[in-house]
């Protein structure tokens, strides 16, 4: 049952902990990265077959798989990724940057290029649930950004083959390459290429302990998009809210995962005692009832506040991935939201809305991380170059302060650089 606390009664220590994990991954991905480096495909092939159980003829998804995945998904389910994706690229248009230029004094230019990635890679997960919502959510910006070459790895089922729906998906978004591989081997051959894989410039998309930790490991040789950690939901609710709908949104995202935490903060013990009988009413009623349990039972908690703006701030000190606001007039409280991955304003906006359909992306910060990043965006999948011309004259009129600035840092080559065109002009 989750437990409710009443804030200022109970050590702050245990209203913000956060989820613990204990799997001690870091040292068995080492060596998967070890191996992938030095034997490649072979590496890749190996690990298929003692993780996921199926001897594979070769990685690479053909076009005739797309097409034959495309043909066995509901025509009815297309329709909805089509027009998820178009909700999706409307919202991530308008986050495109443009270059500028500066050149309001004479002889001098300054200005700044934004310049897509070359190449991208897209982690999806597998095992206990496809989400063909990651392949919309993480492709489609890529695409808006103008990346050269979109490449996707997602784990093979028993039967050597990838979802239907996954496939599917990459077909709507754009996605150029698929690669029937996951885990820790999938990441180290997107950072270090295989024989069949291209090495990218970034590894963007969610995974279990072993791809989180992946990432981990590669950074520095490639970009990547986060560190994530277990899913979160904190919801603020008022009094007023419909403790059933609340129960819901809450399991809505504790059913992903054991070490899921669900989160409500009210200033309503009403409410709390409530939202905790749905929450037992509801669980029973899921198909994955065993993870969500364990999420709730462990992770979830229902904290009391005295009124709507201390629930605020409990919830910017907790920074969660999704954050829910059931109140009325949520946008007279948006203000005060500092920290969320993603706010989903009012009672008739689950966090599903968020996952599938609406278009703001749900690839999140984490574990608090939202503090100081933000969601996937059109930006992950850009760089952006500098660049300065001066004419000889406004070279001149400034030589001698950079050459004043370098001899403070102790730089004389730098001060020279700068004057040594003055001397050959005496």
């Amino acid at each position: 049952m989750i437990k409710i606390m009443k804030y200022g009664e109970v050590a702050n220590s245990e209203i913000f902990a956060r989820t613990q994990t204990n799997v001690d991954v870091e040292s068995i991905v080492t060596d998967i990265i070890s191996e992938v480096r030095k034997q490649g495909d072979a590496a890749l092939l190996d690990y298929t077959e003692k993780f996921d159980k199926v001897r594979l003829d070769s990685l690479a998804v053909t076009k005739e798989e797309i097409e034959e995945a495309r043909a066995a998904v509901d025509p009815a389910f297309i329709d909805i990724l089509e027009r998820a994706a178009e909700n999706i690229r409307r919202f991530h248009e308008l986050q495109k940057r443009n270059g500028f230029i500066l050149n309001d004094r004479r002889g001098i230019v300054m200005g700044q290029k934004v310049i897509p990635m070359d190449k991208a890679g897209l982690y999806v997960p597998g095992g206990t649930a496809a989400y063909p919502s990651t392949v919309l959510m993480d492709s489609i910006p890529a695409k808006i950004a103008g990346v050269g070459e979109l490449v996707m790895v997602t784990p093979p089922g028993k039967d050597g083959k990838v979802a239907p729906v996954i496939l599917a998906a990459a077909s709507v978004a754009g996605v150029d390459r698929i690669f029937k591989v996951g885990g820790a081997q999938a990441i180290a051959a997107l950072a270090y290429g295989t024989e069949s894989i291209p090495a990218v410039d970034k590894i963007v998309g969610p995974g279990n302990a072993f791809v989180a930790e992946a990432k981990k490991q590669v950074y520095g040789k490639v970009s990547i998009d986060m560190i994530a950690g277990p899913s979160e939901i904190l919801v603020v609710a008022d009094g007023k809210s419909n403790p059933r709908h609340v129960a819901a949104d809450l399991l809505s995202q504790a059913e992903h995962d054991k070490l899921a935490s669900a989160v409500l903060v009210t200033d309503s013990y009403e409410l709390a005692e409530a939202v905790s009988r749905e929450l037992e009413r509801q669980i029973p009623l899921l198909d994955r009832e065993e993870i969500a349990r364990a999420s709730i039972d462990n992770n979830g908690k229902i904290i009391v506040a005295d009124d709507l703006m201390k629930a605020i701030d409990i919830a910017n000190e907790i920074a969660p991935e999704h954050l829910e606001l059931c109140v009325d007039a949520p946008f007279d409280y948006l203000d005060s939201i500092r920290h969320a991955g993603s706010v989903f304003m009012g009672r008739n906006c689950p966090e599903a809305l968020g996952d599938y359909f609406a278009g703001p992306n749900h690839t999140l910060p984490t574990s608090g991380t939202a503090k100081f990043s933000s969601p996937l965006s059109v930006d992950d999948f850009v760089k952006k170059t500098q660049y300065t011309y001066y004419t000889k004259d406004a070279l001149c009129e400034v030589a001698r302060d950079v050459a004043y600035f370098a001899t403070l840092e102790g730089l004389t080559g730098h001060a020279r650089s700068a004057v040594v065109r003055l001397e050959d002009e005496s």
